[in-house]
């Protein structure tokens, strides 16, 4: 047995790793307790390891629940993919702010989610749910559709096994998401139409490296049925331009 935990085996890394595992987007804020049996540890251990991650900046609390904390996002941002395309992408990125005003992102995947690396507000008063270190459903969202479309195969099956509902207009059809992946894969974009959020639209185009997809930049705006062409166009340029400064190939 390891450390002072009856969990048979469990070292002090793992008790660490099962409390930060256990929030998600379902579960951003969590009580002591609630950590404690997501994390599946002792009360008594779980409130000392936690007293710890808030000492060092890896969770803060939050009217009496517990956050993920900041010293975590920026130590993601260390990771070489992520720095390395907040860097590249961030001219670019404005480029296509200041070409239509609308809120901008730049977005990776992260297991069965997109991870949002940058964002851009826009003028427009459009309800946007995304803030930069969040994390979203990849299958309600335009970034996430074209994440989700060159995900692995195992990825895209766990996705389309349990669809959820955010909005009425939510795809939850596996069928036919599988139908918009393939139209994403061949046509190098992606839309949504209040999937996310009721009033905002987005449509978004995969950035390459190589051979492979590593990233999806997006706009979200109110209505993009007149202007889908040009903004498609507007995005399909930035993402040349960061694909040959992160040394790949430009996508067709």
């Amino acid at each position: 047995m390891a450390g002072n935990t009856g969990t048979p085996g469990a070292t002090v890394t793992g008790r660490i790793m099962s409390i930060l595992s256990g929030f998600d987007e379902h579960h951003p804020r969590l009580s002591l307790t609630e950590i404690a049996r997501r994390a599946d540890l002792p009360p008594a251990t779980v409130h000392r390891l936690v007293a710890e991650l808030v000492r060092h900046g890896a969770l803060a609390r939050a009217d009496g629940d517990y956050v993920i904390g900041r010293r975590l996002w920026d130590l993601g941002l260390l990771a070489p993919i992520q720095s390395t395309l907040r860097e590249t992408a961030s001219p670019f990125l404005h480029d296509i702010h200041a070409a239509t005003r609308a809120t901008v992102h730049l977005a990776v995947r992260d297991g069965h989610q997109v991870l949002y690396v940058e964002r851009m507000s826009g003028l427009a008063s459009v309800p946007v749910v995304s803030s930069v270190g969040s994390t979203l459903p990849m299958h309600a969202t335009g970034v996430g559709k074209v994440l989700l479309a060159h995900a692995p195969e195992d990825v895209r099956h766990r996705v389309l096994s349990s669809l959820t509902r955010v909005t009425p207009y939510t795809i939850t059809q596996p069928g036919l998401l599988l139908k918009q992946l393939e139209r994403v894969r061949h046509e190098g974009w992606a839309t949504t139409v209040e999937e996310m959020s009721l009033g905002a639209c987005s449509v978004a185009v995969p950035v390459r490296r190589e051979d492979e997809v590593v990233a999806a930049i997006g706009i979200v705006a109110a209505t993009i049925r007149r202007d889908r062409g040009r903004l498609t166009a507007v995005l399909q340029v930035a993402a040349q331009g960061i694909a040959r400064q992160l040394g790949g190939i430009p996508p067709r």
